[in-house]
């Protein structure tokens, strides 16, 4: 039974008739006569003793009184579940995000977006670019946090903040490299690269020629220069929360990862609008494509 025949059935019962509950219902009275028929009709049993103007609940009737006000209490219940996560008021928000941007600045973005959405859960996907704009466009995420959207489109709108600048984290005894560090100086620096680093791999394209390693994994790069295995190239507030006390230099030209926002184009949901919020940012209603 669908909610709005539950609804007309229990307005029969509780007026006695279809006249008094066509009124209440602000509809026809041969409307709700016929919806009345078509819902005897498919249970095949008559639901009310009709006697003039009045109308009372068969056996039948009777029984199908506590399921039809159980129908409309599961809709209404879940109509409150939905509007609670709609409005974040419940439920979970889901971020994917690529690595570069893991350490610093998302760690600051979640802290934000918990003040804001206390009730919500906050779940967050790590990948490359391309695994991260999949997630977004086939609704794995609310939100995608990246450094490049390879396949934009109008189907996308994209918010960019302020971009990340990359610095070389390199042991004490390396003082003799100059600060800032020219690009083509860091083929005489023994580097740890992260396998799923797309972006900084095409931006300096050329003068990685002296990777000694190279790991899956952003946290085992950390301890790789923890323990001197090499240098690492990452963003200067990644290094200062992983790294504390190593030497940063800054790369001439410098290098920037782009931190960029996307979400579904159109009016931005919820959850869109929650992210843009806590990195000081909002999306105009109709806004779409590129920012």
């Amino acid at each position: 039974m669908e909610r709005r025949s539950a609804e007309l059935f229990l307005a029969v019962v509780e007026h006695e008739g279809v006249t008094r509950a066509a009124e209440a219902l602000y509809m026809t009275q041969p409307s709700l006569s016929a919806a009345i028929r078509s819902l005897e009709k498919r249970y095949g049993v008559t639901l009310f003793v009709r006697s003039g103007r009045r109308m009372t609940p068969t056996e039948a009737g009777v029984a199908l009184i506590a399921p039809a006000r159980q129908i409309i209490a599961d809709v209404e219940r879940a109509e409150h579940v939905v509007q609670q996560v709609v409005s974040l008021r419940a439920g979970e928000l889901v971020l994917s995000a690529v690595s570069g941007h893991a350490a610093h600045p998302l760690p600051g973005l979640v802290a934000r977006l918990k003040v804001a959405i206390p009730d919500v859960k906050i779940v967050i996907f790590d990948g490359s670019a391309e695994s991260v704009e999949s997630d977004l466009r086939e609704g794995r995420c609310e939100v995608a946090i990246t450094d490049s959207i390879v396949r934009f489109g109008d189907d996308l709108c994209e918010h960019r903040a302020a971009d990340e600048e990359i610095v070389l984290v390199v042991q004490d005894e390396s003082a003799s490299l100059p600060d800032p560090l020219p690009r083509v100086r860091l083929e005489e620096v023994p580097l740890v690269l992260e396998l799923g680093d797309r972006w900084l791999r095409s931006e300096l394209e050329g003068h990685l020629k002296n990777v000694v390693v190279e790991c899956a994994q952003r946290h085992a790069m950390w301890e790789l220069v923890a323990h001197g295995a090499g240098a690492a190239l990452m963003s200067g507030g990644s290094a200062a929360r992983a790294l504390p006390g190593k030497r940063f230099l800054a790369l001439d030209p410098p290098v920037r990862r782009p931190f960029i926002i996307a979400h579904r184009a159109g009016a931005p949901s919820a959850a869109a609008t929650a992210v843009l919020t806590a990195m000081g940012m909002q999306c105009p209603p109709d806004q779409s494509g590129r920012r």
